[in-house]
């Protein structure tokens, strides 16, 4: 049977590929230690377990819902929406979603035709690549800057739109408020709109979190503004966020959801309600933090790799390219040899660079992981010198 065209020249996103091969592996009776993504070693809160078994014990049919999430959880959206990131919305602009992916393909969909150009900042989540290829999308990719200026921002050119990542995955970069005004400031006078991703909001060790739809009319200008479970409250395979949009193209998304998805299913959305009432999650973030420190000491004083402790998020970003500018060949021979999975940068867009999770396991786990990693490292840096 042929396949289309359109998805047959489409490549799978290297992030879920890498951790398939580890699975696999795994499966296989290796010891494989996975820092390719980044799954919590934590469950979901207990409010949220709470919540979802008295659901089921008191409704026992779990009902269809509205396409863009029951009527009650859009409203329990919006007042976390205005306690948690000074943003006024109702109803009507929530679209609940299977996951910020979801969120931000609909959003993308609704807001370009082909051939409209897009703005990404690298490196970059490959699932904003790989959406925008799908849609016949030209992407203007940039370095992601130290400091974001309104020069850097005039440097992209014209386009329709520009997609932030807010708290940034890979590199851990909180924009400052400052930063988003000039983004504000930018798109108003460019007449450009932006989809900010904002799933790593409570993932914040130093810095503050400020949603760029707080400092500006951001249905005049066009903010869409999404938000995930996954990552703030470890609920990965909940697969459950949300979209904040205007109206007109908030119901533009749900016509798109509707023959794909139809709603997020029912316990979905009540785990949802419980999660995103409970603003960050304290101990979790404590617990992320002295992990993070953990593996940035290990290593310390190894001289091929650079890896700073980022200011939020699940992980690390490291410069190997005293070592080498091949990551892939890198990776690809690290999990063959040492059985550890990361992230070769290539597939962020930046070749010499590593990500590493770190939030999956135990400290041994990780100790171990970095302990091969310097190994290979080591032996890889004396066959380039020969």
């Amino acid at each position: 049977m042929k396949i289309s065209d359109r998805i047959a020249n489409a490549r799978p996103l290297a992030t879920t590929a890498m951790h398939a091969r580890a699975e696999a592996l795994r499966h296989a009776g290796e010891c494989v230690i996975d820092f390719s993504i980044a799954i919590s070693h934590f469950p979901a809160p207990p409010a949220v377990l709470d919540a979802v078994a008295g659901a089921i014990e008191r409704e026992r049919t779990m009902p269809y819902t509205d396409i863009g999430g029951a009527l009650q959880v859009r409203e329990a959206l919006c007042a976390k929406l205005r306690s948690q990131n000074g943003i006024e919305a109702g109803a009507d602009d929530i679209v609940v979603t299977n996951g910020a992916k979801q969120a931000y393909f609909q959003a993308l969909y609704a807001m370009t035709d082909p051939g409209d150009r897009i703005a990404v900042f690298r490196p970059t989540w490959p699932a904003y690549l790989a959406s925008a290829e799908l849609l016949g999308l030209e992407v203007v990719l940039a370095d992601l800057p130290d400091t974001l200026t309104p020069a850097a921002l005039d440097a992209l050119g014209p386009v329709k739109v520009l997609v932030l990542n807010n708290p940034h995955n890979p590199t851990g970069k909180v924009y400052t408020r400052t930063e988003l005004e000039h983004v504000r400031d930018w798109a108003e006078r460019r007449g450009s709109h932006v989809i900010v991703d904002e799933s790593y909001e409570h993932l914040i060790f130093e810095g503050f979190h400020t949603s760029l739809a707080a400092l500006c009319d951001w249905r005049s200008v066009g903010v869409v503004t999404l938000f995930s479970a996954s990552q703030s409250y470890a609920m990965m395979g909940w697969r459950v966020g949300f979209a904040l949009a205007p109206a007109p193209l908030s119901q533009a998304m749900q016509t798109l959801q509707g023959p794909i998805t139809a709603a997020a299913p029912h316990l979905s959305q009540v785990a949802a309600v419980a999660a995103f009432a409970a603003g960050a999650p304290a101990g979790m973030l404590d617990d992320y933090r002295a992990r993070r420190d953990l593996v940035v000491r290990s290593f310390a004083g190894v001289p091929w790799i650079a890896i700073p402790a980022p200011h939020s998020g699940p992980y690390l970003w490291a410069d190997v390219r005293a070592l080498t500018h091949d990551t892939l060949a890198f990776a690809e021979a690290l999990l063959e040899q040492e059985k550890v999975a990361l992230m070769p940068g290539e597939a962020l867009g930046m070749p010499g660079f590593i990500r590493l999770g770190y939030i999956s396991g135990d400290n041994a786990t990780l100790l171990e992981g970095a302990r091969r990693i310097v190994a290979f490292g080591d032996r890889y840096q004396r066959l380039v010198r020969q």
